[in-house]
């Protein structure tokens, strides 16, 4: 795959998955109306302003129902597309192109939609210290997507899964019986080179990782007050990340009050996909 995100193990096999979600059997549409195999293209057109992103999956999309087709763009992930213009033109075989249309605008949609989301939040926070991360609510099976959806527009990725980092949420802290014996067996198991991050909901809590050693502390669901008192508890013995409630009219505020990282889930769960449209298919 020449543009967008790399080929890897995984993104086959799910976007063949995808395939036979939508093809159990055939495409009885196309095959009653198109018999005998016809070279053929079709226009990709943007129809809404937005930044572009999984145009390598959209190609891939084709190529695995037929190698050798082909998608010709002077666009890359992360370009800006105006509504109207055109993206690019695919050639394959025309049945080809009618049976992975669907499933090929659903992850250029999807995966456009995230990155100008996040692009457009990303510039709010231009100039400022505060960089902004997603989190692991993602779609199931769509994570690897929608996360580098997140890069393209300009953000940052947080722990990829339970596997990349140490996070120590609430039920983990009740399971530990405390913040204090959370972060000690956390340090007793993990390798040195894994930094720690302990969620606090206030500030005794912020008050007791800092004293547990913790390396990241997560302020989940506070007020900008109280966010602005543990900021300056913690005074840059640890990491700061806001999380919860984090909107767009927050975030200078949040940035203004000095924290490390914003998180944000509604970057995967909430943002709208972009509008692109398959259009004006020929045989030649």
């Amino acid at each position: 795959m020449k543009n967008g995100l790399n080929l890897n193990l995984n993104m086959d096999e799910h976007i063949l998955q995808a395939l036979r979600e939508d093809v159990t059997s055939e495409d009885i549409t196309t095959n009653a109306i198109m018999r005998v195999p016809t070279p053929g293209k079709a226009e990709l057109i943007c129809k809404q302003d937005g930044i572009l992103c999984g145009l390598g999956v959209f190609s891939r999309v084709f190529e695995l129902l037929q190698p050798d087709s082909h998608f010709e763009t002077t666009y890359k992930d992360g370009d800006a597309c105006k509504k109207g213009e055109l993206i690019g033109v695919i050639y394959a075989d025309i049945r080809v192109l009618l049976t992975g249309e669907r499933t090929a605008l659903n992850y250029l949609q999807r995966m456009s939609g995230i990155a100008t989301h996040t692009h457009q939040l990303v510039e709010i926070l231009k100039g400022t210290n505060t960089i902004l991360l997603d989190t692991r609510k993602t779609t199931p099976t769509l994570r690897q997507f929608e996360k580098y959806s997140v890069k393209v527009g300009g953000a940052c990725n947080h722990r990829y899964n339970l596997s990349d980092g140490v996070l120590i949420k609430d039920n983990h802290i009740c399971a530990a019986g405390s913040i204090t014996k959370a972060v000690q067996m956390a340090k007793e198991y993990v390798p040195f080179v894994r930094k720690i991050e302990v969620e606090t909901e206030t500030l005794d809590q912020v008050a007791e990782a800092i004293e547990a050693g913790a390396d990241i502390i997560m302020l989940d669901n506070m007020d900008n007050d109280t966010m602005r008192k543990a900021v300056e508890m913690i005074g840059g013995r640890a990491q700061t990340e806001c999380s919860g409630n984090v909107t767009a009219e927050r975030l200078l505020e949040i940035a203004d009050i000095g924290v490390d990282f914003v998180s944000s889930g509604a970057l995967t769960y909430a943002s709208p996909a972009l509008d692109v449209s398959l259009k004006n298919l020929e045989a030649f």
